[in-house]
């Protein structure tokens, strides 16, 4: 891994992070926090680096539990309270929780993150190297970077006198990007947190679409179901005929196409990724892989497929689920068909109340001389665990950096959206310190 020299970055972090504005709309403790988040800290980064340099793919439980050996002190000196919440009963890592008590009655507000990246130790990608003012490395942005961001949004407060009253609730989950099973079991902490909140601030990236910063008041959920269709096998010559039917590779690609010409509506997307079919298909222990064999002239009695789906409301992954299970049902002759559904993710749905948030931001970009962020449409961003809060709990996501290429080799985080993601979240959480909870 390449090296980012402390003496080097400290000619850097002016470009960076750039001169800290008079704007006369905030108070003398807001100003402070613009003025600590606008000037930077080689901390912010070195901490950012030495986070990358860690494989903290979900399935490596000792490189996840190295990063929160990293991050719970961070969040010690701040005045948390820490703990470690291990996950072996769901084949994970665990969870860090880290909790502020401050002033009695105000507003409780729960923030999210997470620790581990979708770079298993076997993934060539894990180095890290400076190009400019962005990082190029494994989770540099999702979530290490979002992680950064929220102690640096943390310490900005802390150093404006503005923390000691806030009444803050952390929950990074060790196993984000591959949720551990049961998921019941996996989330039911970070559940209990958003139940006791009254509001919930997610630490994953902010989307820019043609320059312009978009704000997150909904994630759709994540879901995979399984096809399995079956025939009778026999000798090629009978396909169709009224003794053999129509065979299960031509069952099952009636249910696709079926899917493809019935189920489109707004909000809603569907995929098939893995399909197999022949003599003989099964799918592997992990279901990554469908192995199949067959010849051309045997009708084959078998025919797996695998795919996922993505709403934006429990109705909608309700009404999807049916009319998938009434396609599914209706069958060729002599054929038959099941659909297995398995619901990861439940949707964020977009509420009056994380509009109100989004409002809320806005009003502090309007203070903080920035555009007003409008809200993204749900079909640019991937589920997340805010969504497993999101019925108990008005939210808003997307206050980590900015970055392109996540979950690929080409992961970038854009070092210069921190400052004033760094803000907003700051000046956000210190609004909403000083105000009554909300139930």
């Amino acid at each position: 891994m390449s090296h980012i020299r402390i003496a080097a970055l400290s000619a850097l972090l002016p470009l960076i992070f750039g001169a800290a504005p008079a704007l006369a709309a905030l108070s003398p403790a807001e100003r402070q926090i613009v003025t600590t988040a606008d000037a930077g800290t080689e901390s912010d980064l070195a901490l950012l680096e030495k986070l990358v340099a860690q494989n903290s793919g979900t399935r490596n439980l000792e490189g996840v539990r190295k990063v929160n050996a990293m991050v719970a002190p961070e969040f010690a000196a701040l005045g948390f309270e820490t703990r470690w919440v291990p996950m072996d009963a769901v084949g994970r890592a665990g969870h860090l929780i880290a909790t502020h008590k401050g002033k009695r009655g105000t507003t409780r507000m729960l923030l999210i993150g997470h620790l581990d990246t979708v770079f298993e130790p076997g993934s060539p990608f894990q180095t890290a190297r400076r190009e400019g003012t962005m990082l190029h490395g494994p989770g540099a942005a999702d979530d290490k970077g979002g992680v950064v961001v929220m102690l640096a949004a943390l310490k900005a407060m802390k150093a404006a006198g503005t923390l000691a009253g806030a009444n803050i609730e952390v929950v990074l989950t060790g196993d984000e990007e591959a949720a551990g099973e049961p998921v019941s079991l996996a989330r039911a902490d970070l559940i209990a947190a958003g139940k006791r909140a009254d509001v919930a601030l997610d630490f994953e990236g902010l989307v820019i679409v043609d320059g312009q910063d978009y704000g997150s008041v909904a994630r759709r959920s994540a879901g995979d179901y399984t096809i399995t269709a079956s025939g009778i096998t026999a000798h090629s010559s009978g396909i169709f005929s009224p003794e053999v039917g129509d065979g299960a590779v031509f069952e099952l690609a009636r249910i696709i196409t079926a899917f493809r010409e019935e189920l489109p509506e707004p909000n809603l997307t569907f995929n098939i990724g893995l399909v197999g079919g022949g003599a003989t298909a099964a799918l592997s222990g992990d279901e990554a892989q469908v192995t199949a064999t067959g010849k051309t002239n045997i009708i084959p009695p078998v025919a797996i497929a695998k795919g996922d789906y993505r709403a934006l409301t429990p109705e909608q992954v309700e009404r999807v689920k049916a009319r998938m299970q009434a396609i599914v049902a209706r069958h060729l002759p002599r054929t038959d068909a099941a659909i297995r559904f398995k619901d990861s993710y439940p949707p964020m749905a977009p509420t009056p109340g994380n509009q109100a948030l989004l409002d809320r931001l806005n009003t502090i970009n309007a203070d903080l001389g920035l555009k007003a962020m409008p809200a993204l449409d749900p079909l640019k961003r991937g589920a997340g665990d805010i969504s497993f809060v999101a019925q108990y709990v008005d939210g808003l996501a997307g206050l980590g950096p900015s970055s392109s290429g996540d979950h690929t080799p080409e992961e970038r985080v854009d070092l210069s959206s921190f400052p004033r993601q760094i803000k907003r979240a700051a000046l956000l959480m210190t609004r909403l310190s000083r105000e009554p909870a909300g139930r």
